[in-house]
């Protein structure tokens, strides 16, 4: 298997609210830490990408934002530019114009032309080894198939011209595993799973790109040992709690709610994991990211992250 950062492209998806952009960020600062030159870009432009690095927002011009690493948000209106400068050999144009409205009843007439210029503007990048990795924030796990797909669903309405020309090659790149991956990312609780079990297969059998690896975010750490838990029980019941209280005070109760509370989430997500794995290819990677407890995200967020994945995948 090319190890997940060997590869080019990386399309990083998941439900809503799981945390892809904590792990697109993450990836990313982690391979412009082992030296590579690399891309990351958000696909909604209105996302918050360049929180995860403490920066300002970002746009479309790619920014340094670490050394190595550089960070961008999808324009729909400046790939279109983008596209006519470098492709159909048009002189830049500042203004798009009627051009542009006329783009917009194309979009909305051909389904997979908006998706195809925002994933091109990807591939494009990596295709010209711009950089050496290029991580895609991507669409929530509702959309992301129709992104991946795009190329392929534009390929079969045209049958000859520039336009399938262009469509070829990016459904190659998207369909060479050494090249492009997909990382699904998910937490361990029971609509994530499901939702992250739903689109491993669709990934699988509606598009042509390969399925990289899942990152489970947000697992809690084991409070207890077998033998730690019996005392822990004991503790439990009324004498062993009183016992408690008259020792360490009215606040030893509260700790042992959240104590047992704890114990509680960590049994219920291990029974969604091992759902998860029982799942999936048995060769497919499992990522785990611990639960950070922070109420805020940041570049020192991201670095924590960063560093679980490099342990994940023994870096």
């Amino acid at each position: 298997m090319t190890d997940l950062l060997d590869r080019r492209l990386l399309f990083v998806t998941g439900k809503g609210g799981v945390g892809k952009t904590t792990v697109a960020a993450a990836l990313a600062l982690l391979a412009a830490a082992r030296g590579k030159r690399t891309l990351v870009g958000e696909v909604d432009a209105k996302g918050n990408l360049a929180d995860f690095f403490s920066v300002p927002p970002t746009v479309f011009r790619p920014r340094e934002v670490q050394p190595r690493l550089f960070a961008m948000s999808m324009d729909t209106e400046e790939s279109l530019k983008e596209y006519l400068t470098l492709q159909l050999k048009l002189p830049l144009m500042t203004r798009m114009g009627p051009l542009a409205r006329i783009f917009e009843f194309v979009a909305a007439a051909a389904p997979g032309v908006r998706e195809v210029l925002t994933v091109g503007k990807f591939l494009w990048e990596a295709r010209q080894r711009n950089y050496d990795l290029v991580v895609v924030d991507a669409a929530a796990s509702g959309h992301v198939v129709g992104q991946l797909a795009a190329p392929q669903a534009i390929n079969e309405l045209v049958s000859v011209g520039l336009i399938r020309q262009q469509t070829g090659w990016m459904i190659d790149y998207l369909s060479d595993p050494g090249r492009t991956g997909v990382c699904i990312v998910a937490t361990p609780e029971e609509m994530p799973v499901n939702e992250t079990i739903e689109l491993a297969g669709r990934v699988e059998h509606e598009t042509n790109v390969n399925l990289a690896a899942v990152v489970v975010n947000r697992v809690l750490p084991e409070l207890f040992g077998r033998g730690e838990e019996e005392v822990f029980e004991r503790l439990e019941q009324p004498e062993g709690r009183a016992g408690l209280v008259e020792v360490l005070g009215p606040g030893a109760g509260p700790v042992l709610d959240a104590a047992r509370l704890a114990v509680t989430l960590r049994r219920t997500r291990a029974e969604h994991l091992h759902h998860l794995r029982t799942q999936l290819p048995p060769s497919l990677p499992l990522l785990f990211v611990p639960e950070l407890f922070t109420k805020a995200h940041g570049l020192r967020s991201t670095r924590l992250v960063a560093e679980a994945l490099s342990a994940e995948l023994g870096y």
